[in-house]
């Protein structure tokens, strides 16, 4: 797989030139590509034109989200030791794949200020994307998420599997349905040549912000979800049902392109179809016992 039929394949899936993307990739679904990485990016470049902007979901590979789980020493020895939160080092998280390491390392890339939720951007409108990222909430309102759906964006899986859609926290944050599973947790944040730490507060995305094992028959009834398939992909292939994104082939890989704009509405009324009137609840400790 080379650069040239990487970006073929993506403008062929209907990638906008000049537009805002959110990758998730999985490598090793594309087959042998000359390059890695790089030409991954480079091929995704190549499809947006100059006036497109790249983003990926980043967040930070040494975060303390589980902090209150680790054995008390361990815990004394993080809270004393661990080196802050910084943009400009602190390496994405690994589980999310190769190509988000990749854009936060290129050259003019940026980086929203949030430890755990952060993108990382590449293009025109990556200073607005990463901009003032919301401490709390992270996902919801005024989030480059938010921005995302604001933008009229797109969201191309490639080769990804539909469970990593991270705009669905998106919408499990936006959406008036309750009650939300919500978590507060601590971070370092490296703020000069100080280690801060901070509290934050946000929907819960480990376990779930809502309680999907009260609607699972229902879904694997309705979607013909395969015994253990996330519900993010069962939502995701609804939208694909009806005609919010398409599929294809890039590379070798399965994929699937999504409006941010529809993906979003068509997950909050989802949502909001199955979990009823918005309750708010109090944030348990990250890590803790879930709360309903």
């Amino acid at each position: 797989m080379t650069r040239s039929r990487l970006a073929a394949d993506l403008q062929r899936l209907g990638i906008e030139p000049g537009g805002l993307l959110m990758v998730h990739t999985r490598m090793s679904a594309l087959g042998w590509v000359v390059g890695g990485s790089e030409t991954v990016v480079r091929a995704l470049l190549d499809a947006l034109g100059p006036a497109g902007t790249v983003m990926a979901y980043a967040g930070w590979e040494d975060d303390t989200f589980d902090l209150a789980t680790l054995p008390p020493a361990w815990r004394v020895a993080v809270e004393a030791e661990t080196p802050g939160f910084d943009r400009a080092t602190s390496e994405a998280v690994r589980e999310h794949g190769r190509v988000p390491e990749r854009i936060r390392t290129w050259p003019g890339a940026l980086r929203s200020r949030h430890p755990e939720a952060n993108v990382v951007a590449l293009g025109p409108r990556a200073v607005w994307l990463v901009a003032d990222h919301p401490w709390d909430d992270p996902y919801g309102h005024g989030s480059p998420l938010a921005k995302l759906v604001e933008a009229d964006g797109q969201v191309l899986m490639l080769g990804a599997p539909l469970d990593t859609l991270t705009l669905l926290h998106h919408a499990e944050a936006t959406a008036r349905a309750g009650p939300k599973r919500r978590v507060a947790y601590r971070m370092p944040l490296l703020e000069g040549a100080s280690v801060v730490w901070r509290e934050f507060r946000d929907i819960d995305t480990s376990d779930g912000a809502f309680d999907y094992g009260l609607v699972a028959a229902e879904v694997a009834a309705t979607t013909g979800m395969a015994e253990g398939e996330e519900v993010f992909a069962a939502i995701a292939r609804q939208a694909l049902a009806v005609g919010i994104g398409r599929s294809g082939i890039a590379a070798v890989a399965p994929s699937c392109l999504f409006p941010a704009r529809g993906l979003h509405r068509f997950a909050e009324r989802w949502l909001e179809a199955r979990f009823g009137p918005h309750v708010e609840t109090a944030p348990r400790p990250a890590g803790g016992p879930v709360s309903g």
